[in-house]
């Protein structure tokens, strides 16, 4: 039996497989690897995800949404490229 894929429980933006803030680990992974010939392509996907979420876990519970820098880093902020050195 295989392990079951790590994509969004939506509206609640946690892991149906491991029940970590979505994109989990594994999930980023997955992600590089599907887009790994299209940054541009991923970056598009997850903001439009990132839109997605922030209304959603602001409409479960306005007090407890993630702040706009918060959502930013959990969807976009780890698959930009950083500059070479």
């Amino acid at each position: 039996m295989s392990a079951p894929p790590h994509v969004a429980l939506r509206p609640l933006w946690l892991c149906r497989a491991c029940a970590a803030p979505w994109p989990c680990a594994t999930a980023r992974l997955t992600l590089l690897r599907e887009y790994a010939h299209d940054r541009v392509a991923l970056l598009v996907y997850l903001g439009g995800l990132l839109h997605d979420a922030a209304g959603q876990l602001h409409t479960l519970n306005p007090q407890a949404a993630p702040e706009p820098a918060q959502l930013f880093d959990r969807f976009l902020g780890w698959a930009i490229p950083r500059g070479r050195t």
